[in-house]
């Protein structure tokens, strides 16, 4: 099976909220580009890593397109950093962090308890099982953070193509 990651944000990075007209662009370009590797690229396994924001965004979608008879081999996959991850989200995001493992294909889950680098663990597992990679990041913005580790090593030290969803914009750069 040929397998995407998706990564992106958290969401007290992004400029405004989740039920902000702008995060329905993002959201629309993620299912757009799920659907565009699922045709031409014979994507049928999308890892995500069950955080808040973008990584529950995209788990959402594709649990979304599941339904539909044309994606119904579509498996989303989750990978865990650790034990407990999960256990202080806030009630909502707690609530959609369990539908999406009750409702995905597989769990893994990386490292059995926290340890400082089990979230660069996790995002590079998912890459290292991925042929392909889709991130909501900002290319220009020099920001210390996962998203742009995991971007760094998919496509400079794997050589993965990754499309780039840019936050504030929307748009797509391949």
């Amino acid at each position: 099976m040929r397998f995407c990651f998706i990564t992106g944000h958290r969401p007290n990075r992004f400029k405004f909220p989740e039920n902000d007209p702008r995060c329905d662009k993002i959201k629309s370009a993620i299912r757009s580009e799920i659907i565009r590797l699922y045709e031409q690229d014979g994507i049928r396994g999308v890892w995500v890593g069950g955080a808040a924001g973008v990584d529950t965004w995209a788990a959402e979608i594709v649990l979304e397109l599941q339904q539909q008879k044309q994606y119904h081999d579509l498996e989303l996959h989750v990978a865990i950093p650790f034990t407990e991850f999960g256990d202080t989200f806030a009630p909502q995001q707690k609530e959609r962090y369990q539908r999406i493992l009750k409702e995905c294909a597989d769990s893994v889950v990386v490292c059995k308890s926290y340890r400082q680098d089990a979230y660069k663990r996790r995002d590079y597992y998912m890459v290292d099982r991925s042929v392909c990679g889709i991130t909501v990041y900002d290319l220009d913005k020099s920001i210390r953070s996962g998203t742009g580790m995991t971007y760094n090593y998919a496509a400079l030290k794997k050589k993965l193509p990754v499309t780039v969803i840019h936050p504030d914009t929307d748009s797509i750069i391949k």
